[in-house]
């Protein structure tokens, strides 16, 4: 496929798919193909991606990806002004829908990016996470997401807890990004097994039955195939929500700091003896456009934003009504490289066929079903 080609091929799936999805708030025709005879001769070579929202163009990610020869496609949908929740988004073409069940949220605040990436208008798109907001779309869109360690990248956010990232067809095509974003990346394999540690619910979160299942499934075939040694125990928490929503105000109490300090204690003595911890990535699977009711989303997230961890979400199999559900790896601070390498070798451990056949010309592997025909 030429350069140009890749370009119009995202163009045309975007023009095709996304009046049913939602995802795209802008997209650049005309300026993504004008782009491509300079970006050819640089080492992306016109690799087109999307960016998160309006403003995603002039992140310091987007700005790295359009220096190595990326090719910018378009803006992609976040939540719509005035919502109290963020797991949803608002493109051009209205609301954000879930590529596998359009009844159902594709999760946010980077909704359309997790689409684009999910039936491949795009294999690569920019996000931000400042509770989960690439995480938790990437768990429920079924594919790779990374909240990079807070502050080893420029981000807007004054109070901290947001970290740029990015969600991408597989944790191989995210190291593409890593390697062209983050400053002196080294590759990193890992030396299997991986030492590791099961916790379903970090002492706090109760899990969806199901989601556990699946998640528990997904750990117990990474110990199998090799890639990672269980330990035993786990890694409990004080629970974040309320530090984390102070902290975000601008105003944090004692106790919320307390909360925060004994957090960041147990995870620097965890991490200390561990290298990766694995959890869900949401306690829910994705919920349906009129809301997420008494659940939070973020409650196994956004724990480490408050502490600054880098952390990913890897597809670790669907619910029985067809929902995809995403398998949470932790590791520790700036361990951003030896991250995606666990996370690569997670996923060549983990199956990817989805319950059914989708229906769009994409590989099997894709969730493109038959009502976006």
């Amino acid at each position: 496929m030429t350069h140009a080609s890749a370009v119009a091929r995202s163009l045309d799936r975007i023009d095709r798919l996304d009046p049913k999805l939602g995802a795209f708030i802008e997209v650049w025709h005309e300026e993504a193909l004008g782009r491509v005879p300079a970006a050819a001769r640089l080492p992306l070579a016109g690799l087109p991606f999307a960016v998160k929202g309006r403003s995603g163009i002039r992140s310091y990610a987007a700005r790295r990806l359009i220096a190595a020869g990326g090719v910018p496609v378009g803006a992609t949908s976040v939540p719509g002004p005035g919502t109290v929740w963020q797991t949803w988004g608002q493109g051009a073409h209205g609301r954000t829908v879930n590529p596998w069940r359009a009844d159902r949220t594709p999760g946010g605040s980077s909704a359309g990016s997790a689409v684009a990436v999910a039936v491949g208008m795009v294999d690569l798109a920019t996000g931000s996470d400042g509770a989960g907001s690439v995480r938790i779309p990437a768990a429920w869109c079924g594919v790779f997401g990374l909240k990079t360690t807070n502050g080893l990248l420029p981000s807007p956010d004054s109070s901290g807890l947001a970290a740029p990232g990015v969600l991408a067809r597989s944790a191989a095509v995210a190291q593409t990004y890593a390697r062209h974003v983050l400053d002196g990346y080294e590759p990193w394999e890992p030396r299997l097994p991986v030492p590791a540690v099961h916790s379903e619910g970090l002492g706090f979160v109760q899990v969806d039955p199901e989601v556990a299942a699946v998640v528990r499934g997904a750990v117990e075939r990474l110990a199998a195939s090799g890639v990672v040694r269980l330990r035993p125990g786990g890694c409990e928490l004080l629970d974040p929500g309320q530090a984390w929503q102070e902290v975000r105000g601008g105003a944090p109490s004692p106790s919320a700091a307390a909360v925060r300090a004994e957090n960041d204690r147990r995870l620097d003595a965890f991490f200390a003896r561990t290298p990766l911890l694995l959890t869900p990535v949401t306690p829910n699977r994705p919920h349906g456009h009129e809301g997420p009711g008494e659940v939070y989303s973020t409650a196994s997230t956004w724990a480490f934003n408050l502490s600054g961890h880098p952390a990913a979400s890897v597809h670790a199999g669907f619910t029985r009504d067809g929902c995809p559900v995403g398998l949470q790896l932790v590791a520790r601070r700036g361990a951003d490289v030896s991250l995606l390498g666990m996370s690569r070798a997670a996923e060549e451990a983990l199956p990817t066929v989805p319950p059914w056949t989708p229906q769009t010309d994409r590989p099997r592997t894709n969730p493109a079903t038959s009502w976006l025909r």
